[in-house]
């Protein structure tokens, strides 16, 4: 092999090198930034909900399963964020948590759940959220390790 052809050859794989270190940067920083954005999903047409009396309505969010068991957070008209971000409403040291995973929040008054664009997914009583979901009394939220659910 040539002197040239061989110099052309680390000089390539020194470049691939450098390309791979930049993405793993890349990602890593996304990551720790809180950089992902919640997924666009298209209107659905609004159906007729019956508003549930204020007797049957949730009125906290109460973590079961996972590191937090036992913790409780009041709902009220804000939404309630969950992941790892130290802004969210619930943070969660679940590995498999995203920095912004999942938010709670009411419409026509009902409760939904809504996955954030996570990199693991939100179950809802074992089935994946890919819209916003209406979430019954008791149902409950996976996130990872950690399990969540709504309660009078």
């Amino acid at each position: 092999m040539s002197e040239l052809s061989l110099f052309l050859l680390r000089a390539g794989f020194v470049a691939l090198l450098w390309v791979f270190v930049i993405v793993a940067f890349g990602i890593v920083r996304s990551d720790l930034s809180g950089g992902a954005q919640p997924r666009v999903v298209r209107p659905q047409p609004k159906k007729q909900v019956k508003k549930p009396s204020s007797r049957k309505a949730p009125r906290k969010l109460v973590v079961v399963a996972g590191a937090l068991a036992g913790t409780s957070i009041n709902l009220g008209d804000t939404p309630v964020t969950i992941g790892r971000a130290n802004d969210s409403t619930l943070v969660l040291t679940d590995d498999y948590a995203s920095t912004r995973h999942a938010r709670v929040f009411q419409r026509d008054g009902q409760w939904l759940v809504e996955d954030l664009g996570s990199t693991n997914g939100t179950f809802l009583d074992r089935a994946k959220v890919v819209q916003p979901t209406p979430v019954a009394t008791g149902t409950p939220i996976r996130i990872g390790k950690t399990v969540l659910e709504l309660r009078r």
